[in-house]
């Protein structure tokens, strides 16, 4: 019972931290993947074809590479919140640009600088929320905030979708890239604090419960000295992680970019009605997502979770395509269903990689992971306009290698079972599963 009385005096964090995290997030991912709903206006003003634009979507993951590991450092060692406040600004501007561009070497550059501006924010909020959730709650908190690719997605398709119902591709990208000057920033630098000792908003009793969690992980985490961000290159972990994490983005950016596109061509419906239909595969993914890593916490199984959700993902994502427009209620519902396989990793995901590593440079670790994992939302886009390209403008090639790509992914991620999984007692988990019910 004090369990259950000591988990509720915790909830607010749930309720301010994440929220405002998510908000700030789903408007990044917004402005990195409405390129997708762009793709027809720009191949006729810009005169590119599908693995141009495939490259001017990926290319933007090249630029992300950049500030992934200093974002994690800074967030760690310096002010997750200051960090991510000022490249929200940033990216603004960039984003805004990109409705300005007169050809396609304008657009290569301004959406490579845009990755470049996005980099790091996602460390360095993986960062923050480390600083506020014990590793009991942290794969439910990370899948709670990583809710925001789907509610992004959910919100960015019919939303682009009406934009383009009424003018061009070039307001799309204004339009959507004034959303972090009027909506990220303010609420980001109003609500948002880096540990719970720096929150007015957060109780005595509450900053106690968090910190004394945060303390006992660390007193049963492995005894490391004298680390040092050397230490992140040369460990196994990392690296498997990050393989795993460049596959599963081939597999899951090149059915985001391309998903627009091929539900024109499942349901042949306007714009509008595209933007409607794309958003279906985001919304079953969000139950994916927190279904996913509620059992992830309550078994400590991270690694057999991701492994399901990709499984589920690649064989949905095949069939559905297989089907096509001759089904196309059940292509809808497959493609649904790959989506939220290729999605619900996310929470077991990074709660397995913040085991990975002394709590000191988990910032830089996860930084690297998605430095050079989301080279894979290079690799997706493009792969899949070059498959497109060879084969007639069909996406079945495509889809057979981004399912390959997926699978991959789960079956490498078995390997950290004994890295990355965390140890529950049988006799804890009773306890658990009464206190999931109120996280």
């Amino acid at each position: 019972m004090a369990g259950v009385v000591r988990e509720a005096i915790g909830r607010k964090r749930w309720t301010r931290l994440i929220p405002v995290a998510i908000i700030v997030y789903i408007i990044s991912f917004m402005d990195r993947t409405n390129i997708g709903f762009a793709l027809g206006g720009l191949q006729k003003d810009l005169g590119i074809d599908a693995a141009q634009q495939g490259l001017a979507a990926g290319i933007f993951f090249i630029g992300y590479l950049t500030l992934q590991i200093p974002g994690g450092h800074l967030a760690e060692r310096w002010s997750a919140k200051k960090f991510v406040g000022i490249m929200v600004l940033v990216w603004g501007v960039l984003a805004v640009a990109t409705g300005f561009v007169q050809n396609f070497g304008e657009l290569l550059v301004v959406r490579f600088l845009l990755g470049v501006a996005e980099a790091g924010i996602w460390p360095a909020i993986l960062v923050l929320i480390s600083h506020w959730f014990p590793a009991a709650e942290r794969a439910r908190a990370y899948a709670f905030w990583m809710m925001n690719i789907a509610i992004a997605s959910i919100i960015t398709a019919p939303l682009s979708g009406w934009i383009l119902s009424f003018s061009d591709w070039r307001w799309l990208f204004i339009i959507e890239g004034l959303f972090p000057f009027v909506i990220a920033a303010p609420i980001w630098w109003l609500l948002i604090s880096d540990r719970p000792r720096d929150a007015k908003w957060c109780s005595p009793e509450e900053r106690a419960f968090i910190e004394e969690g945060l303390a006992a992980d660390q007193a049963a985490a492995p005894a490391h000295e004298h680390v040092s961000i050397k230490h992140v290159f040369s460990n196994s972990a990392v690296w498997r992680l990050t393989l795993v994490y460049f596959l599963i983005q081939i597999g899951f950016y090149g059915l985001n970019i391309w998903l627009p596109k091929v539900v024109k061509t499942i349901t042949s419906g306007s714009a509008l009605e595209v933007g409607f239909v794309t958003a279906i595969p985001y919304v079953l993914a969000m139950f994916a997502l927190w279904y996913n890593a509620k059992g992830a916490d309550r078994s400590g199984r991270y690694s057999t979770h991701v492994l399901l959700s990709m499984a589920i993902g690649a064989v949905a994502l095949v069939i559905s395509v297989a089907t096509g427009s001759a089904m196309p209620i059940v292509a809808v519902a497959f493609i649904s269903i790959a989506m939220a396989g290729a999605l619900a990793y996310d929470g077991p995901f990074w709660a397995s990689a913040s085991r990975a590593m002394p709590v000191v440079v988990a910032g830089s670790a996860m930084g690297l992971i998605n430095a050079v994992g989301n080279l894979g939302g290079f690799v997706g886009p493009y792969v899949g306009g070059f498959l497109q390209d060879a084969t007639n403008g069909s996406f079945l090639a495509a889809s057979i290698f981004l399912a390959a790509c997926l699978l991959a992914a789960g079956l490498v991620m078995l390997t950290l079972r004994k890295t990355g999984d965390r140890p529950v007692p049988k006799e804890s988990r009773a306890a658990e599963r009464s206190s999931h019910r109120l996280a």
